[in-house]
């Protein structure tokens, strides 16, 4: 699935994927690949993006995620 993360300064992912896990305002959750339309709130953490064995961490002090047709933009 294609990923992009993005703060108001700068672009700070933006690749393919096979898991993102997130902090959600309700407990962390996880994305993968042909996930269901979602738009969520996140908390502060730690973004992680899993591709094979290479996993990107990405703090965060909070965010909006959107899922759709495989595309996730995750704004913080």
């Amino acid at each position: 699935m294609k990923v992009e993360i993005l703060s108001p300064d700068a672009h700070l992912f933006q690749g393919e994927a096979e898991m993102v896990t997130l902090p959600g305002v309700a407990g962390s959750f996880q994305i993968k690949e042909k996930h269901a339309a979602l738009i969520s709130s996140l908390q502060s953490g730690n973004i992680s993006v899993h591709n094979g064995s290479e996993v990107l961490n990405f703090p965060i002090q909070g965010g909006l995620i959107e899922v759709i047709h495989n595309n996730v933009i995750i704004l913080v």
